[in-house]
């Protein structure tokens, strides 16, 4: 099935990184400058990952590590339009008792682009990334968080094969019911557009869907990893074209038919996991199913509420029975 087309439990669009200027533009009152942070999100991303590439079926995927190998394996991805990098204030929080990694989906962040994307290709990636990064070689099988997006991936990964997997979370991706057609992606016109500085690149970020965001600081540590230097000037990582070349074959069910545990999150506010959206997952998961609403967040809940993200997911992994 093509992207056009996606299954009935496909996420409304919920997309990352950056549209065609519109609406709100939240870094450019700094003109190229970092806002000002917290202490707790210097030492966070001074806790640098080791930075490499696992290739898969041809392309180099982005994977960034932390801990030791021989732990439990906790592997985060993120959503369409993003970047590893969106993990690496999160992941160190989690690095005394796992070994952390995170991936950029090809034709995302550093990783390759491809000339054709689909949902069985970005579950290889899980799987490669897990290998490669020694997730596997913990007590346990590795156990993925997934946010937005990316869950809709780690679920088609999990009914296929969550036997290869402890367990997976979903963060803000909301399964629809049927009859609640998703429009897909918006449609892009040309490729990424190449700004003279990175400032001007920087001041054109911005999330999507549209929301405000209070932690500027995150925001702007997130835009600058989302920019590349090209020929002429700076452009977005990327690939403006995945839509047009990305399938998903029709699976049936996803929440109903997997082979691992799963647990639910979301942000309270979240514009796309209203109480229809909740109302149909609550129906359809698994019984005992965790579902976790994270306070006072948006569709970016570990943007929005990073600590109250960390400590909800601690939690979440201290007490569940898997």
């Amino acid at each position: 099935m093509s992207a056009d087309l996606p299954p009935a439990d496909a996420p409304l669009h919920a997309a990352h990184g950056v549209l065609p200027v519109g609406v709100g533009s939240p870094l450019a009152p700094f003109n190229g400058a970092k806002p000002p942070a917290p202490a707790w999100f210097e030492a966070a991303i001074a806790h640098e990952p080791e930075r490499g590439f696992v290739e898969v079926q041809g392309a180099k995927i982005e994977v960034l590590t932390w801990g030791e190998v021989g732990r439990p394996g906790l592997l985060f991805v993120h959503g369409n339009g993003a970047h590893a990098d969106w993990w690496s204030f999160i992941a160190p929080f989690f690095a005394d008792e796992w070994r952390v990694a995170a991936i950029s989906w090809s034709g995302m962040g550093a990783s390759d682009w491809r000339d054709h994307y689909s949902g069985d290709l970005f579950g290889e990636e899980i799987f490669a990334a897990c290998e490669a990064s020694g997730l596997n070689a913990g007590p346990v099988k590795p156990l993925v968080v997934a946010h937005s997006f990316g869950g809709f991936v780690t679920l088609l990964a999990a009914a296929l094969h969550g036997d290869r997997l402890r367990a997976v979370v979903t963060a803000d991706s909301p399964i629809r019911p049927p009859g609640m057609e998703w429009k897909g992606p918006p449609q892009r016109g040309g490729g990424n557009r190449t700004y003279d500085t990175a400032q001007e690149a920087l001041n054109r970020f911005r999330l999507a869907p549209p929301q405000d965001c209070a932690n500027l600081y995150i925001a702007d540590f997130i835009a600058r990893r989302s920019i590349k230097p090209v020929e002429g000037g700076f452009t977005w990582k990327f690939d403006p074209y995945m839509w047009r070349q990305f399938e998903m074959e029709e699976r049936g069910p996803l929440l109903e038919n997997l082979k691992c545990p799963v647990a639910l999150m979301w942000g309270d506010r979240s514009n796309l996991f209203g109480p229809d959206i909740q109302a149909y997952v609550k129906s359809i998961a698994p019984p005992n199913t965790p579902m976790v609403v994270i306070p006072d967040a948006d569709h970016h809940v570990m943007i929005d509420q990073p600590l109250a993200f960390v400590a909800a997911l601690r939690g979440l992994l201290a007490g569940w029975d898997i």
